[in-house]
């Protein structure tokens, strides 16, 4: 599991991206490049991200930005631009 950590002062929208990609890139298949993560891309149609990965994701999310995602959360998660929507809201 990858572990980072951000300070609260410097959590702008790019470097949640930054964080979340590095994240997301952890977990990526042989065949997806890091290249291939943009705002709209699918977490698991686009990066075929399989679900134990996702587990993994959302367990390094809430580990990097120090929250706690919920249920209804995981479930809105389609997207990278999700994601990234739902660490704002949370951290602000």
């Amino acid at each position: 599991m990858l572990v980072l950590s951000l300070n609260e002062k410097t959590m702008t929208r790019d470097n949640i991206y930054q964080t979340l990609e590095t994240i997301i890139s952890e977990y990526l298949p042989e065949d997806v490049s890091k290249e291939s993560i943009t705002l709209q891309s699918n977490l698991t149609n686009e990066l075929n991200i399989n679900s134990s990965h996702l587990v993994d994701i959302v367990l390094d999310v809430e580990d990097a930005f120090k929250i706690a995602l919920t249920n209804d959360d995981m479930e809105t998660m389609q997207t990278v631009g999700d994601v990234i929507q739902i660490i704002e809201q949370k951290t602000t």
